[in-house]
């Protein structure tokens, strides 16, 4: 697998310089199963980060990606992952920095030769938000914002884009794709008033699971990632977070307590925005008061193994 990453070098010649593309390894591992985070931050666009997005590579293929924000198909395409590559689209919520990269891919995807489908699986809607199967119909659909891209709907293309709605009511884990190699199994979990699920990813015999945004009002997650090998929590605010910021995100103290109560083996905090960036000592002694495992935050292209 070749997964590489442009950097200039500068070279003199005759007064002048001379920009060279040299590459620049990004590779997570040739074997086995690994997560790398392509967008590490929020929505914001001051924070030198890609909206969040993750690919779980198998033997050194990207096979699953959870979530699309802005910005992380751009990494997707650094870390020398490939379109035709890809099993699975899983989305946490349609918030824009969790779901916009989703028509940058199925552009990209007429050039990359696909010709199997490709399942995207999310919530179900409400009257805020569409459900998956009416986002995807409201993007490519015959009346649709990017109408022109109607024929990965209809099957006319070389592959279709499907998508799947998974219940984001109540509190019941429901397993969505079972086969010889994955399980994948999605639970709702509160976000405020937006439709949103947490997903556990099962690959052989390894357990990566990704809260997405929630405050934890549910006390869905600590079921979803009982003795998971690997749990992504999202670190949006800091401790003592009021109003709206908590009523859709979990503070470190929570995140600490449902990875220790959950017997998790690692924890990596992404979903870093501004209010948190810069106090992660602090988030480190909340989380520490529940939680003594393996503990990282996040940046863009950064690879762990489960």
């Amino acid at each position: 697998m070749n997964k590489r990453i442009t950097t200039c070098l500068f070279l003199f010649f005759f007064n002048g310089c001379l920009c060279v593309p040299v590459m620049a390894d990004t590779a997570c591992g040739e074997e086995g199963v690994w997560l790398q985070v392509l967008g590490s931050g929020g929505p914001e666009l001051d924070d030198g980060r890609a909206s969040s997005g993750y690919v779980i590579w198998v033997d050194g293929k990207a096979r699953i990606l959870v979530d699309m924000g802005s910005g992380s198909l751009s990494r997707f395409e650094q870390s020398g992952a490939t379109i035709n590559d890809l099993d699975v689209i899983l989305l946490s919520h349609l918030h824009v920095d969790h779901s916009n990269d989703l028509p940058v891919l199925v552009k990209a995807s007429f050039f990359s030769g696909r010709d199997r489908d490709l399942s995207v699986y999310g919530p179900t809607g409400n009257p805020l938000m569409p459900s998956t199967t009416s986002f995807v119909g409201l993007l490519f659909g015959p009346e649709g914002a990017y109408r022109y891209l109607s024929d990965y709907l209809d099957g006319t293309e070389s592959y279709r884009i499907v998508p799947h709605d998974v219940s984001a009511n109540g509190k019941i884990q429901q397993v969505v794709l079972d086969d010889s190699r994955y399980r994948i199994t999605a639970v709702p979990v509160h976000h405020g008033p937006i439709p949103a699920l947490a997903w556990r990813v099962q690959v052989d015999e390894k357990v990566i699971v990704f809260s997405g945004d929630m405050n934890n009002d549910n006390n869905t997650l600590t079921g979803l990632a009982l003795k998971a090998d690997l749990l992504v929590a999202h670190h949006a605010v800091p401790e003592g977070a009021t109003g709206v910021a908590r009523n859709l995100h979990m503070p470190p103290s929570v995140i600490g307590h449902i990875a220790a109560s959950a017997g998790v083996t690692q924890l990596v905090l992404s979903h870093r925005m501004n209010r948190t960036l810069g106090r992660e000592t602090e988030s480190g002694q909340y989380i520490r008061e529940s939680y003594q495992g393996p503990m990282q935050f996040a940046d863009d292209m950064q690879c762990f193994r489960p």
